[in-house]
């Protein structure tokens, strides 16, 4: 028995969840959501996008408190940053981690990009070359990635670490480097699946559901009161720290095996009609 009247929070993935193929939110997924807000819902997005990337979609719904970036290797309060990112939180990735992703990405002639913190004398994003993997990325979050050799950029006076590093690839050659990271690194490192060609790198402290559990923390609201969206291996532990999921249609299918509610695709706001249905009767 599942009980929806004890929710106090959403925690909403972005791409194949609430967002459109053409990077744009409905006009009735806004609204839905901006009734649930009033309704005392809290909303928390928890995405593999940048807080940058994310912004134009948080200032639509209007949502405010702290947000999940970066698969949980972020946490910023929104709008201002009020706390930024918290200072325990999260481990940043190893550099020596960074050093051996842009071996990798040379010796398979792979795009590689890497996030480094805001704060810092490094570019937010940097790659080693433009190419059709840098136009894909730039067009889907308008993020401009700086090109730079990144070898170089690892040897920044007082760099501590970067937030993340991204393989843009195919699945197959995703299958290569995983194991390779795995092998090399083991529990230190954390690697997910988040766009088909997205195979992201991350410490092993930043994961959907530490960054959930520590932007709950900020609201005072229990992980059982909480129900998390999500459509891809990297929204899993979130519905592992969630008291309830949701699932749209178009979801892999181990996360629809793990939701407690399958919806409708993001194509056809599934997630907006959930909520329409059971919050806002």
């Amino acid at each position: 028995m599942i009980d929806l009247s004890k929710i106090k929070a959403l925690a909403l993935d972005l791409d194949g969840t609430i967002v459109l193929p053409d990077n744009s939110l409905s006009a009735y997924t806004v609204d839905v959501l901006q009734r649930c807000m009033a309704r005392g819902l809290k909303i928390i997005l928890c995405t593999g996008r940048s807080s940058e990337s994310s912004e134009k979609y948080r200032a639509a719904i209007g949502a405010e408190g702290p947000m999940v970036y970066f698969n949980g290797a972020e946490i910023v309060d929104a709008p201002a940053v009020k706390w930024g990112v918290l200072p325990q939180y999260p481990a940043l990735l190893p550099l020596e981690v960074v050093d051996f992703c842009v071996d990798l990405s040379r010796s398979m002639d792979v795009y590689f990009q890497v996030y480094f913190p805001s704060a810092g004398n490094v570019p937010r994003l940097v790659t080693e070359k433009i190419s059709a993997e840098w136009e894909m990325y730039f067009r889907h979050t308008g993020t401009p990635p700086i090109v730079h050799d990144l070898k170089e950029s690892l040897k920044t006076p007082g760099l501590a670490g970067a937030v993340k590093g991204m393989f843009l690839t195919d699945f197959e050659t995703q299958e290569k480097i995983r194991p390779l990271l795995v092998e090399r690194f083991g529990d230190r490192v954390y690697v997910t699946r988040t766009l088909v060609t997205f195979l992201e790198v991350m410490a092993s402290g930043a994961s959907k559901g530490t960054g959930l559990k520590r932007a709950l923390d900020r609201t005072g609201i229990r992980a059982d009161e909480t129900i998390a969206f999500g459509d891809e291996e990297s929204d899993l532990p979130m519905f592992a720290v969630a008291g309830f999921s949701v699932a749209p249609a178009n979801a892999k299918e181990k996360v629809r095996l793990a939701a407690d509610f399958v919806v409708k695709a993001n194509t056809e706001d599934g997630a907006a009609a959930f909520l329409e249905e059971w919050f806002l009767y």
